[in-house]
C-alpha cells in the first residue's frame, strides 16, 4: 500500500510539499464500503489543490461512531482501495473520534468536508484558517449512505 503512510511520513510530505508551493488537501471520513458518492467526493476534492491526503478512522474509531456491527471492511482493505483511487495521493490513519489531532499536525491549505456539514461545525476549521489556509464543502451527487446500502442489502437479503 504504497500511499498508505504514518502521520511521521506525512509531516515530512507535508514540510517537502509546502517547500514546493503545492497546495495539500485534507478531508477525512471511514469510508466503510465505498460507493460511488465517495469516489465523486474524492474526485472534487483532489480539484481544490495538488496533493490530497485522506485521514482515515481506524477500525476501532468507526466502531465507537458507528457502532460496534461496523466496519463492514478492515482498515487495511478501506486504506487499500482509497489510496487506489486516482484522485488520492496519501492516506493516514487517525484512532480518535474526530481528526483534529492530525489536521493539527498536517495543518493542510484546504480543508474539505461534505456539503452534508456546517462550514462552523467542521473540525480543525480554527487551525486551517488561522494558517491562511479554507475550508471547503462539496455537494454531495449520492446521497446514499453506507448505513442506507447496508439497510437495503438487510431488506434485500433478510427479510
Amino acid at each position: 500500500m504504497n500511499g498508505v503512510k504514518i502521520l511521521s511520513e506525512i509531516k515530512a510530505l507535508r514540510k517537502h510539499f509546502r517547500e514546493q508551493n503545492k497546495k495539500v488537501v485534507f478531508t477525512n471520513g471511514c469510508f466503510d464500503l465505498i460507493h460511488a458518492g465517495h469516489v465523486d467526493y474524492l474526485t472534487k476534492a483532489k480539484t481544490l489543490g495538488d496533493i490530497l491526503i485522506v485521514g482515515m478512522n481506524t477500525d476501532d474509531s468507526v466502531g465507537r461512531i458507528k457502532g460496534n456491527k461496523r466496519p463492514i471492511l478492515s482498515q487495511d482493505e478501506r486504506a487499500f482501495i482509497i489510496s487506489s483511487l486516482k484522485p488520492v495521493d496519501y492516506v493516514t490513519f487517525f484512532d480518535e473520534d474526530t481528526p483534529k489531532e492530525l489536521i493539527d499536525e498536517i495543518i493542510p491549505d484546504v480543508l474539505v468536508k461534505g456539503a452534508d456539514w456546517s462550514i462552523d461545525k467542521i473540525v480543525g476549521r480554527d487551525v486551517v484558517e488561522k494558517n491562511g489556509g479554507v475550508v471547503k464543502t462539496i455537494e454531495l451527487v449520492n446521497t446514499r449512505s453506507t448505513s442506507q446500502i447496508i439497510d437495503s442489502i438487510k431488506n434485500k437479503y433478510c427479510g
